[in-house]
């Protein structure tokens, strides 16, 4: 019986690297570069569910797959900031990304509970679309040990918004009067997903592109803070329950991997290789996620979500180009 369920069980992972890697190629589609990696396979997991005796035969190693892949993948994707290249040209960028997010956050989370969404799916939404939306809402409903149905509808609702306002500033802006540089800050500063900011960043021109990245970075950087003040709240919490203190160490690896990835020189040229690892697991445990979702919570529950975290964007965007315009 136990060999029976190690056959399933890397039959499970085998499927679900095979997911992520189509993902990966569908995500260099013209018109699903928008969406991206992660989403594309969250996509597909779910679109999986509709074989009944596909989903019965991986039930029982789908959460260990998402929940453990999930821990590796943050933890490689630390090779993605580059620590030193920040803190040297992104100074200006590194404080408006700390004040976008913080802004970001508690105006989307007081917006949800305006609109009666549940804490925890407000604060996972809040996480997505204040700092680099599926990855940050993946790294904080594990810390949350949030509902599946939580997280993944966080991450549809961060993907569709990010598609719409990438749209959205793309054609906007011959008439927004910003330099490259400025547009650049304007789109990283504004959009949820890497992959937005690098579609709407290159629509301006290679100036624009490099400063869209640097801006977007720079908010991806502040999963590391929300992430440590999660960290404390459950730290104290759980201690309160169980008398321990488990430790966040994909957190304290994700920081690791970002130092070793800046500053040991004979790990720079490979940083590149270890992110798209990074994203082959991240991949991996966004179709798994998508395999166990729950449909009639999403289609209850999906529009008031929606709904707070459109009008966030849009103050957020408002915002943005304000500060791209008359500071940078």
């Amino acid at each position: 019986m136990e060999r029976l369920k190690s056959i399933w069980f890397y039959w499970t992972l085998v499927l679900m690297f095979i997911i992520s890697m189509i993902a990966k190629q569908l995500a260099h589609v013209s018109f699903l570069k928008l969406f991206g990696h992660l989403v594309i396979a969250l996509v597909i997991g779910m679109l999986l569910q509709t074989s009944a005796s596909l989903k019965e035969q991986t039930k029982k190693d789908i959460p260990f797959i998402s929940n453990k892949f999930l821990r590796l993948g943050i933890i490689l994707l630390g090779f993605k900031l580059a620590l030193d290249k920040l803190l040297v040209e992104g100074k200006k960028t590194l404080l408006l990304a700390f004040c976008v997010v913080l802004f970001m956050i508690v105006l989307t989370y007081v917006l949800c509970r305006i609109f009666k969404v549940d804490k925890e799916l407000a604060l996972l939404s809040s996480c997505g679309c204040g700092i680099c939306g599926a990855a940050a809402v993946m790294g904080v409903s594990s810390q949350l040990r949030a509902k599946t149905e939580n997280s993944v509808l966080a991450v549809a609702v961060v993907a569709i918004l990010g598609t719409i306002f990438t749209l959205i500033e793309v054609t906007l802006k011959p008439y927004l009067g910003l330099s490259a540089y400025e547009y650049g800050i304007f789109t990283g500063s504004s959009l949820h997903e890497i992959a937005h900011a690098v579609a709407a960043g290159g629509a301006g021109g290679q100036i624009a592109l490099d400063t869209a990245i640097l801006a977007k970075l720079s908010r991806v950087l502040m999963l590391i803070v929300v992430a440590g003040v999660l960290v404390v709240i459950n730290l104290r919490s759980k201690e309160k329950e169980t008398g321990k203190m488990p430790m966040p160490y994909f957190i304290i690896g994700f920081i690791l991997m970002s130092i070793l990835g800046s500053y040991v020189n004979i790990l720079k040229p490979l940083a590149p290789y270890f992110v798209d690892v990074a994203y082959i697991f991240l991949g991996m445990a966004m179709a798994a996620l998508g395999m166990s979702v729950n449909f009639t919570v999403i289609k209850k529950r999906g529009l008031r979500v929606f709904s707070a975290c459109f009008l966030s964007s849009v103050i957020l965007m408002g915002v943005c180009y304000l500060v791209a315009k008359f500071i940078f």
